[in-house]
């Protein structure tokens, strides 16, 4: 019985010494194998095309609205808006809706798929698809439309087809201003205006 006590305690005592021992081994293995860090190596960062990333600097769903000196509103609207790389005074919107309130009461809705703004010169071209269409009848497309954010004032620089009361119509402009001895809005046709009338059916 003595003999087992003396041979376990010596077990104990050698296993106190081996087991740190060879925790230490371990460790320094797993040192000696692990991928040596070099201090001065750069951290690796990805890869940016700053030239791309300015180019996309813009703003989604942008508004821009003004009011003329005789009360009317006017208000754009676009899906996104960036600034022109080569002129930051240029202010380029892709999906543009605008809509002009007039004092008298008509709305004209505008849309198109591009537009270019002034900023400093508070203007704004149109272009592409341009549709236009008033609360008084007229329905009209054309392929550039200039137009204003503090003055009543949209021109179209080519030819433009559509429908109105009178019936189906083309001209070689289109210009919508406020006349300056009544201050109303008027919307006139000119060079080479073609109009097939349709007259307005009797009423039972």
């Amino acid at each position: 019985m003595a003999l087992s006590d003396n041979l376990y305690s010596r077990v104990v005592a050698w296993m106190k010494i081996i087991l740190p021992l060879a925790a230490l081994g371990i460790l320094s293995t797993l040192f000696l194998i692990s991928r040596t860090i070099d201090p001065t190596e750069s951290i690796p960062v990805a890869q940016i095309d700053l030239e791309q990333r300015a180019q996309e600097l813009g703003a989604t769903n942008p508004s821009f609205a003004g009011v003329t000196d005789n009360g009317d509103e006017v208000a754009f609207q676009s899906v996104r808006a960036r600034p022109d790389p080569e002129d930051p005074e240029h202010l380029l919107a892709t999906d543009v809706t605008a809509q002009l309130n007039l004092t008298s009461g008509a709305v004209i809705d505008i849309t198109s798929d591009n537009a270019d703004m002034h900023q400093s010169e508070l203007t704004a071209t149109l272009d592409g698809n341009v549709h236009i269409s008033t609360t008084t009848g007229y329905v009209m497309t054309t392929d550039e439309l200039w137009t204003r954010l503090d003055q009543l004032y949209a021109e179209t620089p080519g030819q433009v087809d559509g429908t109105g009361p009178p019936g189906d119509l083309t001209a070689g402009k289109m210009l919508l201003k406020t006349n300056p001895e009544t201050g109303q809005a008027e919307l006139i046709f000119t060079e080479g205006v073609k109009l097939i009338y349709t007259p307005n059916e009797p009423k039972e």
